[in-house]
């Protein structure tokens, strides 16, 4: 515990907050390459296995992102373009995946929220 002469002399230092966005460099999309694409398991009362890929972005740093939707045709050494968005029950996941960008393909039959999932519009008849 500080004297109170301490504390005049020398102040209470301010706690620094951690960057959330390191990898991002505070861009709202940032391009990479996937060096694997594995699975995870989510953490507790869930159990379904989560799509991730890991990716190696421009400014070469590693992340984790999340594949968003049904099935995908990412392979590795395939370019992905990321946005921000973590996923809460996966740790250590902290990004997206944009669907219909680059080599990650939209899902095909989609109707609702396509603009999420890069869909294209279904033809009227």
């Amino acid at each position: 515990m500080p004297t109170l002469n301490q504390l005049i002399r020398h102040g209470r230092e301010e706690k620094r907050r951690t960057d959330r966005t390191r990898a991002s460099d505070q861009c709202p999309q940032k391009q990479g390459v996937r060096p694997r694409v594995p699975t995870r398991t989510p953490k507790k009362p869930n159990s379904a296995p989560r799509k991730i890929a890991k990716v190696r972005l421009s400014n070469r740093h590693d992340i984790f992102a999340h594949i968003p939707g049904e099935g995908h045709n990412s392979q590795e050494h395939s370019i992905v373009l990321i946005r921000g968005g973590r996923v809460k029950d996966s740790p250590g996941v902290k990004s997206h995946c944009i669907r219909g960008v680059k080599d990650l393909l939209g899902i095909p039959d989609r109707r609702k929220g396509r603009s999420k999932y890069g869909a294209e519009k279904p033809k009227s008849r």
